[in-house]
């Protein structure tokens, strides 16, 4: 699985803008309706539930908000967590170490922090389908807010058309998370 990556045509682009939940603002009210456990997707939503006093089951940061490096102030707030790993993943893909690391995490006794040497943007689709059901995953949605997306039914099947349709070797990607 090491070598597997997707890559996003520009034709899903459009869809992946419509976000996959309801927006929040406020950290504490997100996680007032979110349920265990939960996975977080970005620096900023990572940073703001750690502001709210809430560790994420897993995080998965790459020291970038919309294309430029984040704050200090945000970089240097996240940690505590049990774990910490490291893995490869360009902007623009779902790679198998991506996949890997996340599974790894979320079997794990504690917490985990999956810092990204490329970019994560992409990993709250993964991360739906890799979550109990009815877990939650938060990703930021740029200059709207936090995306609270609860692991169902109808979320699931969404991820799985949308990773269905990028390029590359989705079955196995899908297999992998199954």
């Amino acid at each position: 699985m090491s070598s597997l990556r997707l890559d996003l045509p520009s034709s899903l682009r459009h869809e992946l803008k419509e976000p996959l939940g309801p927006i929040y603002t406020d950290a504490d009210a997100l996680l007032a309706d979110a349920t265990e456990p939960v996975v977080a997707v970005g620096d900023i939503v990572t940073y703001h539930l750690l502001e709210a006093g809430y560790t994420p089951a897993v995080a998965l940061v790459d020291d970038r908000t919309k294309r430029a490096a984040v704050d200090p102030e945000v970089r240097d707030a996240v940690g505590g967590f049990d774990h910490c790993w490291t893995v490869d993943n360009p902007a623009g893909t779902i790679t198998g170490p991506l996949i890997g690391a996340l599974s790894r995490g979320l079997g794990e006794d504690g917490t985990t922090l999956i810092r990204v040497d490329g970019e994560e943007d992409l990993a709250a689709l993964p991360a739906v389908l890799a979550v109990p059901e009815g877990a939650s995953v938060v990703y930021g949605q740029p200059d709207e807010g936090m995306v609270l997306v609860t692991a169902d039914a109808a979320a699931r099947e969404r991820c799985r058309d949308l990773i269905g349709r990028m390029d590359g070797p989705a079955d196995e990607l899908l297999a992998a998370l199954s």
